[in-house]
């Protein structure tokens, strides 16, 4: 048995992550079949229940059954937390456990941490952790009090403060379930306090938990003489600097698109205020990349807006956070290296940093690879639900399709209308774009030593352009 073992996950650790995550959503799967987890008081299908626990762990939101009617107390619970072990890692709950039984965490605990995270080194693993999860449980904690806030008034003490923990959780793991109505926020959509606990919430776990500990670190220097935030700024990482801006820029833009083609739609955005409507592009342009909470209606929303939902969903969070996609910085590396070429320059460079070539070929194999799959499950999920229920046209299975492989989890409305084959695509997309497409390559075949002699042939020009 050992030996199995041992030839399965010796030197390929992203393979004991993926059987982790596996093990969580048969668990999570288990659980939701039984009776007690259904209001009605009855098993739920068990493609149905692989659906929820499956969109739960990879922080998706996609749903076939609706959250508030179908789960009881029991089965939100379960759902809560396959959510925030979806969102901070199997790994980060195993460390946790290891340490209150006093445990040693050992060097392969430690690659698989390392592997979890994408970080470079095992230095310091188990303190990263140990500050990722005190960081986590602040901002959650502090999120479902402003929420609680909020909730309190309308839904009464009990249901206001479950409510509170509840979303602040699915919100910071940016998985988009919620159990506040039929039409997740969208009754909410003119609510200051809601929209904006929320919208920071998803941001702060989008970021990564590398840029946290990189901005504490900074900020830290403010108590010294030499503080100012020009020396700040240059104190940051270029992983750091590359995933502010890029955050940025894709929230500007999502947002001004938004309104500009949605402000005038009357299914949408036209009854607001212009107040209403700046929150609600607001709100979508950071949940449509991320979270997947509903603020306004996706199947209203104009052919431009869902479209550049389909790009921001594609794009998805930051590197090392709780959402899926192909990264910000992915995403930047690749435009830099566009216009190093522009500028003619030979090398690839940005806040007076030059990114690594191996950086550049992962950027690309990470893009060209989700590209591939994107494309591969549209087509095929085109075919399966060629004769859906429901009045739907290609537009809307792009964007189911990259909602689930981005692990963003909105919807333009097919989801529960999908064939028993179409849920089983969606589970495929949402389980790979939680693992990463690098990780699913790489937990397929065998991890070449990259200390291994490699042959270099000759160099011949080629034409492209």
């Amino acid at each position: 048995m050992n030996t199995i073992k041992e030839k399965i996950f010796k030197n390929n650790p992203t393979r004991m992550i993926v059987f982790g995550f596996l093990v969580v959503i048969a668990t999570g799967t288990m659980l939701l079949c039984l009776p007690v987890s259904s209001q009605n008081g009855q098993s739920i299908n068990v493609l149905d229940a692989l659906f929820t626990a499956t969109s739960a762990t990879c922080v998706t939101g996609l749903v076939v059954v609706n959250t508030m009617e179908q789960w009881t107390a029991f089965g939100k619970t379960v759902l809560f937390c396959l959510i925030q072990i979806g969102g901070l890692g199997f790994m980060t709950f195993i460390v946790l456990g290891s340490l209150a039984l006093h445990k040693k965490i050992t060097l392969s605990d430690r690659l698989l941490i390392k592997e979890s995270y994408n970080q470079n080194n095992i230095v310091g693993m188990v303190k990263y952790i140990q500050k990722i999860i005190f960081g986590t449980l602040l901002i959650e904690g502090i999120g479902a009090i402003f929420l609680a806030i909020a909730f309190v008034p309308l839904f009464g003490f009990k249901k206001g403060i479950l409510y509170g923990i509840f979303h602040s959780v699915s919100a910071f793991c940016n998985a988009g379930f919620d159990i506040i109505s039929l039409e997740s926020f969208i009754p909410y959509v003119d609510n200051v306090l809601i929209n904006m606990t929320i919208f920071i919430l998803v941001i702060l776990g989008g970021l990564g938990f590398m840029v946290w500990l990189d901005t504490i670190k900074v900020l830290k220097l403010k108590w010294t003489k030499k503080w100012s935030f020009r020396v700040a700024i240059k104190r940051l990482s270029l992983h750091s600097k590359i995933v502010y801006v890029s955050t940025f820029l894709l929230l500007a833009f999502g947002m001004l698109i938004f309104f500009a083609w949605e402000s005038t739609n009357p299914y949408t955005m036209g009854h607001l205020s212009l107040k209403g409507k700046l929150l609600a592009s607001a709100m979508q342009s950071v949940t449509v990349r991320t979270a997947g909470f509903n603020s306004i209606d996706q199947g209203s929303m104009t052919e431009v807006s869902k479209f550049v939902s389909v790009l921001l969903m594609f794009v998805g969070a930051s590197p090392g956070g709780t959402a899926g996609g192909v990264k910000t910085v992915t995403l930047s590396v690749l435009w830099i290296a566009v216009l190093s070429v522009i500028r003619g320059s030979k090398y690839t460079h940005v806040f007076k940093r030059n990114i690594s070539f191996s950086t550049l070929q992962k950027a690309l194999a990470v893009f060209f690879i989700s590209l591939t799959m994107v494309l591969l499950m549209t087509l095929l999920l085109s075919y399966t639900e060629r004769n859906m229920a429901i009045e739907h046209n290609f537009m809307d299975i792009l964007f189911e399709t990259t909602s689930a492989l981005g692990t963003t989890g909105i919807t333009t409305g097919i989801t529960p209308y999908l064939s028993n084959i179409g849920r089983i695509i969606i589970i495929i997309a949402m389980f790979m774009g939680r693992i990463g497409p690098i990780s699913i390559v790489i937990a397929l075949t065998k991890k070449q030593n990259q200390n291994k002699y490699q042959l270099q042939y000759a160099e011949e020009q080629i034409i492209v352009g």
